[in-house]
């Protein structure tokens, strides 16, 4: 097992339940999940200098550029050195990877490889609670209360960018800038690719990988 800290991140695209996974990472191995997504959130809700620039963006129905995400990811990973860590949502270009890498060197890299008529599904049918970022799907998460928070009976919205019309586009474009990303850390031997339809079909595989890199914080298999 390793002793050295480890540090993993998950790839994939919108809709392919990055989020699950990473959680139950977390919650299995110890490791620190750190999202790209919560990150800006709370930047955001801060009106940190990144945040108000982040919030400019999304307003804008525009991506986060590169060096306003990078910019809070580095102020992030500083306080997390200590610790094992996984990242989920960063890096998303060849400029972030590269960013990264001038502060450590990555130990795993999952890559979540689904159909795209799977991810054109969940993402139609998907619904965010925009304070937290917290995500319902209508067809296998839904909420209690139709359009509610589960937590605080909040309204529920649809992204724009998860509207049918928009998601083909979406997923073009994560594609296109996750290739360069996908093929450096195959180069380099610690991409590990996982494909199917389902989070819990593939998950105990993904539970494997982890296992032979950092011991489980406890010993239950995988479920």
């Amino acid at each position: 097992m390793a002793s050295k800290l480890l540090r993993a991140v998950v790839l994939g695209p919108p809709g392919s339940g990055k989020g699950t996974v990473c959680q139950r990472i977390a919650e299995s191995f110890g490791l620190q999940h750190l999202s790209s997504g919560h990150f800006l959130r709370e930047n955001i809700r801060a009106k940190s200098e990144v945040g108000v620039l982040a919030k400019q963006y999304l307003e804008r129905g525009l991506l986060v550029p590169d060096h306003v995400i990078t910019s809070v990811m580095m102020m992030e990973l500083e306080k997390k050195q200590s610790q094992h860590w996984l990242l989920d949502g960063f890096p998303r270009t060849l400029v972030q990877a590269e960013a990264l890498d001038r502060i450590c060197e990555l130990d795993l890299v999952i890559n979540l490889n689904i159909p795209f008529e799977t991810l054109k599904d969940r993402l139609s049918a998907r619904w965010i609670h925009p304070a937290s970022g917290r995500v319902y799907n209508m067809e296998f998460n839904p909420p209690h209360v139709h359009g509610i928070d589960d937590i605080t009976g909040e309204l529920l919205i649809q992204r724009e960018d998860d509207k049918p019309d928009a998601v083909a586009a979406r997923l073009r474009k994560y594609k296109d800038a996750a290739k360069p990303v996908i093929e450096l850390y195959k180069s380099r031997g610690v991409l590990h690719a996982f494909s199917g339809t389902e989070t819990n079909k593939i998950w105990p595989y993904v539970y494997t990988l982890v296992s032979s890199k950092i011991r489980p914080v406890n010993s239950k298999e995988a479920d």
